[in-house]
C-alpha cells in the first residue's frame, strides 16, 4: 500500500510538470510567429501597423457570432485564416454563426485561441474534451492538439477508458496510442463500470487488440452485446471456443455463471458450451459453484444436464461430497439451508448417494463427521441410500454418528438394582446415530477382518457414551469376533465400568472364554510374550488391573443369585485360562488382594496346581511378588508342595531374592537341608546370589553352616572349603563368622571317592593362602583356625603362602603368636628356605625377625642359603643375605669346604665377588688343595676378577700344594687374559719353580695350546730378559719342551727371542737329537735364524759326545751355535745372511739347510 501511495504521489508531480511544459511551449510557439512577422517589416511599419489593426478590430466586423444567449462581433477574415471550413466562400452569404449549441465557456476558449493564440489548459478533462471535440467540427488541427495534449496530461486508470473513445471519435491518434498503454497496463484492473460507456464495437475491437481472451473479459465487464459479437465472429470454431481456459484456468461459462449472468451462461450453453468441462484435478463447473457456495451456478448447471455423479481425480469427491462437507462451525445458517437446497436438487437430478471417495466414505458419512444435519437429512430421504457402506477404516455412517454420542446419568438410579434401567441412562433420540438405526441402520456391522461388531469397536476405543447408547438400542451383547471375544471382554479389557454392569443387565455371559489370543493384548501374568487364551471377561478385568470392573462382576455374582429377571448368568470364578491360571491368580499378580481374599471366600481353590505343576505359592515366588507370596502364606498354603523341577517354595524364594518370605517359610518349619537339583543347599544358594540378609535368616533359624557335600572327584568338603575354592571371600568370611567347621580338610567319600583332593590333607587356611584370599586368612585366624596344621607334603600355610607369593597373608600368618617358623616339609624346607626359594626377600627378612638363626640353615648337600644363591649366581638374594648379616665366610659343610668367595669365582660372577669382598669376605682363605681365590679365578677366564681380587689384596705369590703361583696355573690352562692381569697389576715371581721345579715358562712349553705363542711374546714383553734356556729339574729347556710337544708356533716364538738351540737335557736329549717323525720343524727353525746365535758351551761334542781333550778341540757351529769336535765341523760355507761372507765351520745339518733351505 506504501508503494502504491508513493508511486501515485510521482504520478502527480510528472502531471504537474507535463502541464507546466505544455503551457511554455505555447506561449514560445506564439512569441516564435510575431517575431516571424515582424521580420519582415522595419519598425515604423510596426507601429503603423499595430494600430491599424487596433482601429480595424474595432471599428470594422462583418460577422456576428451567437453564443449562448449573446451575439459577439468577429471578423470573417480572422476565421477564414485559422480553418477551411470558415473560408470567405463559405461565410459569403452567412451574417451570423450559432456556436449556442456548444458550451458557452468551451466556445469562448476556441474564440479566444482563434485571435490571440493563448489557451489557457485547465486541469479540466470535460473541459478539454468537448474543447477538443469543438476544434474537431472546425478543423482547427493546432487547437486540437494543443487540447489532445492537454488531456493526455489528466488520463489515469479510471478515465483512459472514456479518454479512449474520445480520441477514437477524434481520431487523435496520439491520445488513442497514449491511452491504448495505459490501459495495456492496467488492463486487469479495468472494471464492468470503467467500460459501460463504450459502443460494443470499440470495446470488442479493444478487448482483441490486448488479450487472447475477448469473450472471458467481456463476461468479466458484463458486456453481453460484445459476447454476442463475439459469437457471430467466432461462429465457425465454435463450441471449441467456449472451452477454452483463460490465463487464470477459467472457464467463460463458469466466469458468467460465478457473476450469475444468467442470460449470458443461457446463451453459452445454447452455443454448445461444455456444462462437464472438468479442469486437470478433475474439478467440474459444478464442483466449483458448489465450493464457492454459489447456489445459483449449481442450479443452473444442474437444469442444463451437468452430471450429478462427477468425481474428481484424487479425492474422488463428488457434488454431493462437497455439499455434505460444510461445516455449521464454519458456515451461516442460510448458507448451510442452501447447501441441503442443492443436495436436494442433485438427489432429484439422479445423483448416487452411495458412491464413496478415495477414502470410501460416502456423502452420508461426510455429513456426520462435519455434523452437516441439513444435508444429513436429505441423504436419509433418499430411498436409494446404503446405510450400511464403509470406508477404507472399516467404519460405516453409525459407527462416525455414534462418535458424537453423549450420556447423561441419573445419579438416583442405580445400575446393579434388579429392575432394568429404565431412567439410568438417557439418550438424545434426534441425534444423527438414533435417526439413523431408526432408518435401519445395523447396529451390529461386525468387520470383516476382525469380527468386531461397531459395540466392541467403541468399548476398544475407551468410549463408553458410545457403547451404552449401542447396549440400549439393540445391539447383541453376547457377539464374538473371530478370537472369540465378546463386548463383555472388551468392555473389563478397557476397564468400562458402566458399561459393563449395562451389558450384564442385559444378559451377556460372562463365562464366554475367548477362543485366541487377542491381538494388541498385554499379558501381565507371564514374564513371556506370548499371549493368552480361554481368558474369561473377569479374566481380563483383573489382567489389566481394573478393580471397579471386578467390583461391578464380584456384585453382579450376589445380585445374580435372587435376581428376578433370567437374563443374568452367575459367573464361574473357577475356570482358566490357555495358562491355567484362574482369576484368583491373576487377581494376586494385578496387587488386587483384597479381590483375592473376596475370591478365597466364593470358594476359590489355593493349592491347585498348574499344568506345570506349580501352586500359586510357586508362582508368586518366581514372579519375585513377595506381597502376593506373602498373603498366600498367611492363608495357609502348602509350602512342601514341589515344582516338577523338584524345587521346594524355600530354593525358590531364596533365587527370587525374597527375605521376607523366606523368613515366613523357615517360620512355618521349611526343611532347611533340602538341596537342589545341582546339590546345592539353601545356605549355598543364597550366600552365592550375594544374598546375606536370606543367609542370615537360615542360620538364625538353625540352619547348618558347615554342611558337608560332594567336592571334587567325588569327595567330601564343607561349604567353607567349597567357598575358598570359588573364591568368593564374602561366602566364606560369612561361614566362618556364621561358626563352621575351620581346620577340617576335606575326605574321601563314603566309598573312598576323590582324587589328590581327598588325601591332599589341606585345610580352608592352605586353600585360602594359596588362593590368596586376604580377608578369609584373617577371618580364619581370628575365629582360631590352626596356623600350624600341615598337610599331607607336610605344608603349613605359611609355606603354601610363601609358595605363592602372597605378602600380605605372609605378614599376617608371621605376626601370628602361635607361628611355629622351623617347621620343615617333606623335602627339608623351612620357611625361610622357601622365601629364599622363591626370592621372597620381604618375607625372609620378616621370618628372620622372628628366628634369626634361619638363615644359617643348611640343606642336605650341606650348604646355606648364601652358598646356594652365589652359586646359583642369585645377586638378588645374595645382597639380601648379606643385608640381613650371614656370614661371608661360612664354609660348606662338605668335601671341599669352600668359601661363599671361592663359590663365587666359581660361578664367575664379578658383581658377587666385589659384594662379598666389600662384605668381608677374607680375600685369602684357601681351599684343601690350599688354593686362594686368585688361584681359581686364574684357571678360569676371568681377568676381571682377577684384577679385584688383586685390588683387595690377594696373595698373589701364595702357592698351592703342588707349589704352584696362580702364574703357574694360568699358563698351564692357557689364560692370556689372566695372564697379562698378573703380569701387569702385581708383582708376581713370573721365574718361581713349583715342586716340579717348572717355572711358568716351562708350564709353557710342556702345556703349551694354540696361543702358547702370544703368551711367550706376552712374556717377553712384560721381562724382556727373561731367562729362556734356564733349565728344569730334567735340565730340559722351555725350547726343548715345546719342540718335544711339537708346538711349532712357540718353537719359533723362542728361536725368535735368541734362545741357546743345541742345549742338552739331563739325559743327553737336545732338539737335534729328538727322536721325530720328520726334521722339518728343525729345519725350519734353523733356517729362520737371522743373526748368529749364542755359542753353547761344555765339556762333551753336542753332536757325538766325544769328550774334548788335548787331541779333541772345540769348535762351534758358527750357524746353530753348538759346540762340535772337528770331526762333526768339517764343512764350511759362506752364511750371507749373518753377513759372513767368507766360508765358515758349520755343522752336517747346517749345511744342508744353509744349502737346501729349511726342507727336510
Amino acid at each position: 500500500a506504501e508503494e502504491v501511495a508513493k508511486l501515485e504521489k510521482h504520478l502527480m508531480l510528472l502531471r504537474q510538470e507535463y502541464v507546466k511544459l505544455q503551457k511554455k511551449l505555447a506561449d514560445t510557439e506564439r512569441r516564435c510567429n510575431l517575431l516571424a512577422a515582424q521580420a519582415n517589416q522595419d519598425n515604423a511599419s510596426d507601429t503603423f501597423i499595430s494600430r491599424l489593426l487596433a482601429i480595424v478590430a474595432e471599428l470594422y466586423h462583418d460577422l456576428k457570432i451567437k453564443v449562448g444567449d449573446k451575439h459577439i462581433s468577429a471578423h470573417k477574415f480572422v476565421l477564414a485564416a485559422r480553418s477551411d471550413t470558415w473560408s470567405l466562400v463559405n461565410l459569403a452569404s452567412t451574417e451570423e454563426l450559432d456556436l449556442s449549441d456548444a458550451d458557452p465557456g468551451v466556445t469562448m476558449a476556441m474564440l479566444r485561441w482563434i485571435y490571440t493564440d493563448e489557451l489557457e489548459l485547465r486541469e479540466d478533462d470535460i473541459f478539454l474534451t468537448e474543447l477538443m471535440k469543438l476544434a474537431n467540427k472546425f478543423q482547427l488541427q493546432l487547437l486540437r492538439e494543443r487540447c489532445e495534449k492537454g488531456v493526455m496530461s489528466l488520463v489515469n486508470v479510471r478515465n483512459c477508458i472514456r479518454f479512449y473513445q474520445t480520441a477514437e471519435e477524434l481520431n487523435a491518434s496520439t491520445l488513442l496510442n497514449y491511452c491504448a498503454e495505459i490501459i495495456a497496463s492496467h488492463w486487469d484492473d479495468l472494471c464492468k463500470e470503467d467500460f459501460s460507456s463504450m459502443s460494443a464495437q470499440l470495446l470488442y475491437k479493444m478487448f482483441k487488440s490486448k488479450t487472447e481472451y475477448p469473450l472471458h473479459k467481456a463476461i468479466k465487464v458484463e458486456r453481453e452485446d460484445v459476447v454476442f459479437l463475439y459469437l457471430i465472429e467466432m461462429d465457425s470454431q465454435l463450441p471449441g471456443k467456449l472451452n477454452e481456459l483463460d490465463h487464470n484456468g477459467d472457464l467463460a461459462l463458469d466466469l458468467a455463471l460465478a457473476q450469475r449472468l444468467e442470460s449470458i451462461a443461457t446463451t453459452l450453453v445454447n452455443y454448445k458450451a461444455d456444462v462437464d468441462r472438468a479442469d486437470k484435478r478433475g474439478w467440474s463447473l459444478l464442483h466449483k459453484a458448489i465450493q464457492r457456495g454459489d447456489k445459483f451456478a449449481a442450479n443452473f448447471l444442474i437444469k442444463n444436464g451437468a452430471r450429478v455423479n462427477a468425481a474428481t481425480l484424487g479425492d474422488q469427491e463428488t457434488p454431493l461430497h462437497l455439499v455434505a462437507s460444510y461445516s455449521p462451525k464454519k458456515h451461516l445458517p442460510g448458507v448451510m439451508a442452501e447447501m441441503a437446497y442443492i443436495a436436494e436438487s442433485l438427489l432429484q437430478a439422479g445423483a448416487n448417494p452411495n458412491m464413496q471417495d478415495n477414502k470410501g466414505r460416502t456423502p452420508l458419512h461426510v455429513s456426520i463427521v462435519v455434523r452437516n444435519e441439513p444435508v444429513f437429512s436429505q441423504l436419509l430421504q433418499c430411498k436409494q441410500l446404503d446405510l450400511e457402506l464403509k470406508d477404507h477404516e472399516g467404519s460405516t455412517a453409525l459407527w462416525l454418528a455414534v462418535q458424537y454420542i453423549t450420556v447423561s446419568s441419573d445419579q438416583s438410579v442405580n445400575p446393579f438394582e434388579d429392575a432394568p434401567v429404565v431412567n439410568g441412562t438417557s439418550f438424545d433420540e434426534n441425534s444423527f446415530a438414533a435417526r439413523l438405526i431408526q432408518r435401519g441402520s445395523n447396529t451390529d456391522a461386525p468387520d470383516t477382518v476382525t469380527g468386531n461388531c461397531l459395540l466392541q469397536r467403541a468399548a476398544g476405543a475407551g468410549n463408553e457414551a458410545a457403547s451404552l447408547f449401542l447396549a440400549t438400542h439393540g445391539a447383541k451383547v453376547n457377539h464374538q469376533n473371530k478370537w472369540g471375544e465378546t463386548p463383555l471382554h472388551t468392555a473389563c479389557r478397557h476397564g468400562l465400568a458402566n458399561l459393563t454392569a449395562e451389558l450384564l443387565q442385559q444378559g451377556a455371559n460372562p463365562n464366554i472364554q475367548t477362543a485366541e489370543a487377542v491381538l494388541g493384548q498385554k499379558d501381565t501374568s507371564s514374564p513371556t510374550a506370548e499371549n493368552v487364551y480361554l481368558q474369561t471377561p473377569l479374566h481380563m478385568a483383573i489382567a489389566y488391573n481394573h478393580p471397579d470392573v471386578v467390583s461391578v462382576i464380584l456384585e453382579q455374582k450376589a445380585n445374580a443369585l435372587h435376581a428376578t429377571n433370567n437374563l443374568q448368568i452367575i459367573p464361574d470364578f473357577n475356570l482358566k485360562d490357555s495358562r491355567d491360571q484362574t482369576v484368583l491368580g491373576l487377581a494376586l499378580w494385578t496387587g488386587m488382594h483384597t479381590i483375592a481374599a473376596q475370591l478365597l471366600g466364593s470358594g476359590a481353590s489355593i493349592n491347585d496346581t498348574m499344568s506345570d505343576g506349580q501352586t500359586l505359592l510357586h508362582m508368586a515366588i518366581q514372579r519375585q511378588d513377595s506381597k502376593s507370596a506373602l498373603f498366600l502364606l498367611e492363608h495357609q498354603a502348602d509350602i512342601n508342595v514341589r515344582t516338577q523341577d523338584g524345587e521346594t517354595a524355600l530354593q525358590l524364594a531364596i533365587k527370587n531374592q525374597l527375605p521376607l518370605v523366606v523368613d515366613a517359610i523357615c517360620t512355618r518349619g521349611a526343611d532347611m537341608s533340602v538341596p537342589d537339583e545341582k546339590g546345592n543347599p539353601p545356605l549355598w544358594l543364597a550366600l552365592e546370589n550375594n544374598l546375606e540378609d536370606i543367609a542370615s535368616t537360615l542360620v538364625r533359624h538353625g540352619c547348618d553352616s558347615t554342611c558337608w557335600g560332594p567336592g571334587p572327584s567325588g569327595c567330601l568338603q564343607t561349604l567353607l572349603h567349597r567357598a575358598v575354592d570359588e573364591n568368593s571371600e564374602q561366602i566364606a568370611c560369612f561361614l566362618i563368622r556364621s561358626g563352621c567347621d575351620v581346620n577340617s580338610p576335606r575326605k574321601p567319600g563314603p566309598n573312598g571317592e576323590g582324587e589328590e583332593e581327598a588325601h591332599d590333607g589341606q585345610t580352608p587356611l592352605h586353600l585360602a593362602a594359596c588362593w590368596g584370599l586376604e580377608e578369609v586368612i584373617q577371618c580364619l585366624l581370628e575365629f582360631g583356625a590352626n596356623v600350624n596344621a600341615q598337610d599331607a607334603e607336610g605344608r603349613t600355610p605359611i609355606h603354601v603362602a610363601i609358595s605363592n607369593q602372597h605378602n600380605v597373608i605372609i605378614q599376617l600368618m608371621i605376626s601370628h603368636p602361635d607361628i611355629k617358623l622351623n617347621v620343615r616339609d617333606r623335602q627339608g624346607m623351612t620357611p625361610f628356605a622357601c622365601a629364599m626359594t622363591y626370592k621372597n626377600n620381604k618375607a625372609a627378612e620378616a621370618i628372620l625377625k622372628r628366628e634369626p638363626g634361619a638363615a644359617e640353615q643348611v640343606d642336605n648337600k650341606g650348604r646355606n642359603f648364601l652358598h646356594v644363591a652365589v652359586q646359583n649366581s642369585d645377586i638378588e638374594s645374595v645382597l639380601f643375605l648379606i643385608s640381613v648379616q650371614a656370614n661371608v665366610n661360612s664354609r660348606v659343610q662338605d668335601a671341599s669346604k669352600l668359601t661363599p668367595l671361592h663359590l663365587a669365582v666359581q660361578a664367575g660372577s664379578e658383581i658377587i665377588v666385589r659384594n662379598l669382598l666389600l662384605a668381608g669376605a677374607q680375600v685369602n682363605e684357601l681351599t684343601k688343595h690350599r688354593q686362594t681365590a686368585l688361584h681359581l679365578a686364574a684357571q678360569q677366564d676371568l681377568p676381571t676378577i682377577c684384577s679385584v681380587l688383586l685390588e683387595n689384596g690377594v696373595d698373589f705369590a701364595a702357592v698351592d700344594e703342588n707349589g704352584n703361583n696362580a702364574l703357574h696355573l694360568a699358563v698351564m690352562h692357557g689364560r692370556l687374559n689372566n695372564i697379562r692381569v698378573l703380569l701387569t697389576e702385581c708383582n708376581v715371581d713370573a721365574e718361581a719353580f713349583n715342586i716340579r721345579g717348572q717355572s711358568p715358562m716351562h708350564i709353557l712349553g710342556q702345556y703349551g695350546k694354540d696361543n702358547a705363542a702370544a703368551i711367550c711374546d706376552l712374556f717377553l714383553e712384560c721381562m724382556p730378559e727373561y731367562p729362556l734356556d734356564k733349565p728344569d729339574a730334567e735340565g730340559n729347556t722351555v725350547l726343548l719342551l715345546a719342540y718335544m710337544k711339537g708346538n711349532a708356533n712357540l718353537c719359533r716364538a723362542i728361536v725368535r727371542a735368541g734362545a741357546r738351540l743345541g742345549v742338552n737335557n739331563n739325559q743327553g736329549v737336545n732338539i737335534f737329537n729328538y727322536q721325530v717323525a720328520t726334521k722339518q720343524l728343525l729345519f725350519r727353525l734353523l733356517d729362520m735364524l737371522t743373526k748368529e746365535p749364542p755359542w753353547c758351551d761344555g765339556s762333551n761334542c753336542y753332536e757325538c759326545t766325544a769328550k774334548f781333550g788335548v787331541t779333541t778341540r772345540k769348535h762351534h757351529c758358527r750357524h746353530c751355535g753348538r759346540l762340535l769336535c772337528h770331526k762333526c765341523s768339517t764343512k764350511e760355507i759362506p752364511i750371507i745372511k749373518f753377513d759372513l761372507n767368507k766360508p765358515v765351520r758349520v755343522c752336517n745339518i747346517c749345511f744342508d739347510v744353509l744349502t737346501l733351505g729349511g726342507v727336510s
